[in-house]
């Protein structure tokens, strides 16, 4: 066998076996999470923990990990794409609420990336991870579309997302209970814009009306950030220089 039908094989191996992986611990995290409905069951959360720890004992590395299972981060594009199916069939509340919903994406998007961003300047964080804690509030698609366009770590982006899917949930789902905001929008804005596709899944849970917002805002915000982003860091850049 020759040396390029040695690292063809090679290659095969670790597509199959990461790949199988992937899908058949998250296959195994969704019924988990069937059986016990907890934020911190959820699919997102502890199946990247499967991973980590089938890694570790395994004794291999994330490059050999990424070289199997990273085709399945081009698959990111296209559910990017389909999210316009959603926001089409929303369109009544973007019409009878689309002023509310407008202001509180851009304060909502402007706060994440500005603290984000000025946070991690504090902290002196290198600019490759400052880069990439700016979209961690999108959902995992638009964070890395957006991760990719200002230059920051796609990879190291989507740990911060899960991280701030679960623990925006979490924290979410505690505020309110609390608060005394009782209007299905706005408590389904609030976990949508500040826990993505974690808070939209907490909002389903309170009402169908609460998780329908939380989407829609979930997606608003993704759209909008891919294309403003680039020039929000810039601003960041040149104000905490």
């Amino acid at each position: 066998m020759s040396v390029i039908d040695t690292f063809a094989a090679s290659r095969l191996v670790q597509v199959i076996v990461w790949s199988g992986a992937t899908m058949g611990m998250y296959w195994a995290a969704r019924q988990l999470y069937r059986r016990h409905a907890r934020v911190w069951f959820m699919p997102v959360a502890v199946t990247p923990l499967f991973l980590i720890g089938l890694i570790l004992c395994m004794h291999e590395t994330y490059q050999h990990y990424i070289h199997g299972a990273g085709w399945l981060m081009g698959l990111l594009g296209p559910t990017t794409v389909a999210f316009a199916a959603p926001i089409y069939e929303k369109r009544a509340i973007i019409r009878a609420h689309w002023p509310i919903l407008l202001v509180g994406v851009i304060a909502g998007s402007l706060t994440a990336m500005s603290t984000s961003y000025g946070l991690a300047s504090m902290l002196h964080l290198d600019p490759a991870m400052r880069l990439s804690l700016v979209p961690r509030s999108l959902n995992m698609p638009f964070a890395m579309a957006v991760s990719n366009a200002i230059g920051g770590v796609p990879s190291l982006t989507a740990f911060f997302v899960v991280t701030t899917g679960v623990v925006g949930a979490v924290v979410g789902d505690a505020m309110v209970s609390w608060l005394p905001v009782r209007s299905p929008i706005a408590r389904g804005a609030f976990l949508g814009m500040s826990a993505h596709g974690a808070g939209t899944a907490k909002a389903y849970q309170l009402g169908r009306e609460e998780g329908t917002v939380a989407g829609l805002v979930m997606i608003l915000s993704g759209l909008i950030n891919v294309a403003v982003s680039p020039l929000i860091v810039l601003f960041l850049k040149l104000v905490l220089a």
